[in-house]
This record gives structure tokens, C-alpha cells and sequence, in this order.
């Protein structure tokens, strides 16, 4: 099969674009390579640094650019969607070029498929379209919490509270069914994404899946840049020699998923789509199934680093939830997928794995 990975050349991208060369597929690469976090290219074929398998033909082009994308698409099979602007950025200026490069470059992509009468796609979704996680109230059963209230914040009181009652919650972890509750606008940028994909899906019967990818990391995370995800944060001050800085009081829940295991789930969901019917949108949370406090995972990876250790500051970011992990035994069930890295040996070869530097090839930031 010739698959079109967009953003094939960055973090999860290079990844998956190896696992299927690997695995007998042609991958084709669509890379914007943008200055704000590509610079010097890496080998062909260096491991964990955004270097692609020797021979990968590579298209440098924006997914925006509707005749290099629809270039691009002339003799392929199915389409693996990975280029994105992610994290929770600097502040709310970067909106519009969220916007931009999510939800019009998706769109813009999705009409060259249709035209190009490509009918498979596989979409790097976020577990970010869930807000906060799943809780539950011993009085009220499950509830949805609202945005945490500044005030709270300010004074130290990280966890969400019943809506109903103002009890202690007990989190648990989301199953694809939750409704979206995206609160920030990358998580928004997310579904939108994903409702694209469904709508486009309908009308021209395609097969669409979306992986609801976990907190990623693994060789070649971006270093040094505020479009990344925490474990890259903590890594980067690693490398400078600096303490890792937890916010909130590190009691945050998160799922750290292995970059290898997101790009098998990838290849797994390109060979299920052949078996799925026309018109049909699924998607699938991708975690380790495993949870972990954002503190566990710092004095993880400083122990592992040899330091510093990790220093809970009690700042916090607004945007950011409390307890987020889903249930990933959907994408275990359906498409025989399992994770192979666990956390503790993940975190051994990440403390000391290679960084793409701070202009390296790749796309924006991981997921």
C-alpha cells in the first residue's frame, strides 16, 4: 500500500513512516518543515531523530497548499494525517494559526482525497477532545466537572469538584463515548478535525479512523519549545542540566504512551480499514492503559537522567485539566493492537534518548 503520511518527517510521523516501510508499505511523506521547529535535516535513516528510511520520497510542501497536496496524492493508497500545530502554545494569539494549520489544512486535504477518489484515512486525534476525564461522585455517580475556577487555583486547590454537591471526585478513565469537551484551542482544533473527517467520510464514502493518541514520548521529541508535550519539557531542562518544574502539585493523572506504540496503532489502523464499510468514522483512544501522576513521571525520568530531581512549583497553566486517561481496550479488541513499552523501561531509554534540537527536522510538536 503507498501511504501519504503528512508530517512524516517530524516526531510521531518519522516514526510511523519507518514501521511502515518496515512492515512493507510505501510511505510518502508531506512535510511543511516550518521554521519554528525544523532546521538541520537528520540522516536518512537515523534512529529517534526525524531521520526517514533511506529512499522515502519526500514532498515539501504545506498541507494548506491544495496543488502540492493534491500533487502529492497521485498514486496513493490511503492518507495517515499527522500534520499539526499542538500543545497549549504561548497564549491566545496563536488561535489562528491553529486553526489554520488543524482544521484548513485538514479540510484542505480531505477535498484533494475526495477528488483524488481516496477513500481511506487514518487521523492523529488527541485524548485533549475529552477536557477533563471521567469522575465520579459517591453521591452523584459519574459527572462532568466544569473549568476549574482561578480562585482555586490561585489557592492551591487543583482538584475538580462535584458540580452538583462540591464533594471529592474519584477519577476514572473515559471511554470513546464521552461527549467532547475540548478546553483550550488546540483540544478544540482536535474536534474539529475529527468532525471533518466524519462529515467527509459520509459524503463521499470514505473510511475514516481517528487515533485518540495519549501523551506521547520517546526518541526524538523537539526540545526547547513551547509546542510540546510535558515530558518533553522535562526532558529539555534535563539536557540543560536543570530541574525538572512540575506544575500544579504533580498529582495530575496522565497516560504516557510510547512513541513505537502509537506508530503501531497507526499501521494497525490502516490495515483494518480495508475490513470497514463506506461512509464510516471510528475512533479509538490510544494509551498505554497504564496511569500516572505527571510527578511520577518527572522523578521517573530524573532518576533515570541522573538529574536533578524534579521541583513542584504549584504554578499552573490555565486550559490545562486536572485528570485526563482514557480506556484504550477498544483499539486492543478491534484491531489487536497492544502497547510494548512499558512505562518504566519508556522512561529509562527516554531519559538519556536523542532530541531533535530546537530546529531539527520534524513537524511542529508532539502529541
Amino acid at each position: 500500500m503507498r501511504v501519504l503520511v503528512t508530517g512524516g518527517a517530524g516526531f510521531i510521523g518519522s516514526h510511523i513512516v519507518r514501521t511502515l516501510a518496515s512492515t512493507g508499505h510505501e510511505p510518502v511523506v508531506l512535510d511543511a518543515l516550518l521554521p519554528a521547529a525544523h532546521g538541520r535535516p537528520a540522516a536518512p535513516g537515523a534512529p529517534g531523530q526525524g531521520g526517514l528510511p533511506t529512499g522515502v520520497r519526500t514532498i515539501v510542501a504545506d498541507v494548506r497548499d491544495r496543488a502540492a497536496v493534491a500533487g502529492a496524492l497521485g498514486g496513493i493508497d490511503a492518507v495517515c494525517h499527522q500534520a499539526a500545530m499542538v500543545g497549549l502554545g504561548t497564549d491566545f494569539a496563536d488561535a489562528p494559526e491553529y486553526v489554520g494549520c488543524n482544521d484548513l489544512g485538514t479540510a484542505v486535504l480531505l477535498t484533494e482525497m475526495a477528488a483524488a477518489g481516496i477513500r481511506d484515512l487514518v487521523l492523529a486525534g488527541s485524548m485533549v477532545v475529552y477536557g477533563e476525564g471521567r469522575y465520579d461522585c459517591a453521591r452523584h455517580g459519574s459527572v462532568r466537572p466544569g473549568p476549574r475556577a482561578v480562585a482555586d487555583l490561585d489557592a492551591g486547590r487543583f482538584e475538580p469538584r462535584c458540580p452538583a454537591c462540591g464533594s471529592e471526585l474519584l477519577p476514572g478513565l473515559v471511554t470513546e463515548e464521552a461527549a467532547g469537551d475540548p478546553r483550550n484551542v488546540y483540544a478544540a482544533t482536535k474536534l474539529a478535525q475529527e468532525h471533518l473527517a466524519a462529515a467527509w467520510a459520509r459524503a463521499t464514502g470514505g473510511r475514516a479512523v481517528a487515533l485518540r493518541y495519549h501523551n506521547v514520548y520517546g526518541p526524538g521529541m523537539p526540545r526547547d519549545t513551547p509546542y510540546a508535550g510535558v515530558a518533553s519539557f522535562f526532558r529539555s531542562a534535563l539536557s540543560r542540566g536543570e530541574a525538572p518544574r512540575v506544575f500544579e502539585d504533580g498529582g495530575q493523572r496522565r497516560d504516557f504512551v510510547h512513541v513505537r506504540d502509537v506508530a503501531a496503532a497507526n499501521a494497525a489502523a490502516l490495515a483494518a480499514l480495508t475490513e470497514r464499510r463506506p461512509g464510516t468514522f471510528d475512533a479509538y483512544n490510544t494509551g498505554s492503559g497504564t496511569p500516572h501522576t505527571i510527578g511520577e513521571m518527572a522523578r521517573a525520568l530524573s532518576s533515570a537522567h541522573g538529574g536533578p530531581a524534579p521541583v513542584v512549583t504549584g504554578e499552573y497553566r490555565l486550559g490545562d485539566v486536572r485528570h485526563v486517561t482514557a480506556d484504550s481496550r477498544r483499539l486492543r479488541d478491534e484491531l489487536g493492537w497492544k502497547p510494548e513499552t512499558d512505562f518504566a523501561a519508556g522512561m529509562r531509554e527516554f531519559a538519556t534518548a536523542p532530541l531533535r534540537g530546537a530546529g531539527e527536522r520534524g513537524e511542529r510538536a508532539p502529541r
